[in-house]
């Protein structure tokens, strides 16, 4: 214990910067795990529409979507989420599955949703394109 204090005592700007990058590590820690979402694949997924009536949320741009997406999905486009999210809080109580093209945007759509009130946010993992690698069907309609 004594050389540890001798060495903080020499060193004052090392510890110093150990000690913000330590607790800079612990907030982003305690930030990704208080607003992760579920992840879900896509047979998971499925189910969760299938037996509890999700709410499935494309928040892909309107041209990506038209060319194709999840049966009875809404489009909300990740840049208009935030000034959208009065017209979801009728979903606020149920089940809500984001998704994008990767999984990274709606990552980001369903911390928002968290943040919101939002209690049963999910995330479709692989995003539309780990639908369609699961050969699961798209509609244009």
């Amino acid at each position: 214990m004594e050389q540890f204090i001798e060495f903080a005592s020499n060193h004052l700007l090392l510890v110093g910067a150990f000690v913000v990058v330590l607790a800079l590590v612990v907030k982003a820690e305690f930030d990704h795990q208080s607003g992760k979402a579920n992840q879900m694949d896509p047979t998971a997924a499925i189910r969760l529409m299938n037996n509890e009536h999700a709410v499935v949320l494309d928040v892909r741009e309107v041209s990506d979507f038209s060319k194709g997406h999840i049966k009875n999905a809404q489009n909300v486009p990740m840049s208009a989420l935030k000034s959208q999210l009065d017209s979801l809080d009728k979903h606020k109580d149920k089940p809500v599955l984001a998704y994008c093209r990767s999984g990274h945007q709606s990552g980001r759509a369903c911390r928002m949703l968290k943040r919101s009130g939002f209690s049963n946010v999910h995330n479709l993992a692989g995003g539309i394109l780990n639908w369609q690698d699961a050969n699961l069907p798209l509609t244009k309609k």
